[in-house]
């Protein structure tokens, strides 16, 4: 602990949890402050590194991967002392139109489209609100609210509104 009233974020990560959600308002608001600040900081410079890395590396990597036949996925190269682990993902898109016409058309020819095409039904909340009560009602055992994780701010010195 500090010398002075005042908690620092070095003090937080041995306190128990209990003993940070008794601190007064003012200090729990600075501390949030402060750790967001030194997140948005730290977040920063990380992306300023992994700039930094990609500069560096990414022609290597293009090279090796296209000398491994690949377009895409992992490859190792050395760079002195250090191993480089490069990773491009690769990420598709389905056109749902045209899958839905590829669906239609291996259905036509006797076969079952669910051994190739996965479906996914959804609905989405807006449209959900916007249907009649005597519809919502059916569509209710289908549906499943989850909440996230709960998120507050603390302003210093500002009326709530």
């Amino acid at each position: 602990m500090t010398i002075s009233n005042h908690i620092t974020l070095a003090d937080i990560h041995r306190m128990p949890v209990g003993q940070v959600a008794a601190l007064p308002a003012d200090q729990l608001a600075m501390l949030k402050e402060t750790a967001d600040q030194q997140l948005t900081q730290a977040k920063t410079v990380s992306d300023w590194l992994d700039g930094a890395i990609s500069l560096k590396y990414a022609e290597r990597a293009a090279e090796c991967r296209h000398e491994a036949g690949k377009d895409t996925g992992t490859i190792r190269f050395e760079d002195g002392e250090v191993t480089v682990i490069a990773d491009l993902a690769k990420r598709i898109d389905w056109d749902q139109a045209k899958l839905a016409q590829i669906a239609e058309n291996i259905a036509s020819a006797g076969e079952d489209p669910a051994e190739f095409i996965e479906t996914t039904l959804k609905v989405s909340e807006r449209k959900y609100t916007a249907l009649p009560e005597s519809w919502r009602k059916g569509f209710e055992p289908a549906r499943t609210v989850r909440t996230g994780k709960p998120k507050f701010r603390l302003l210093l010195g500002e009326e709530v509104r």
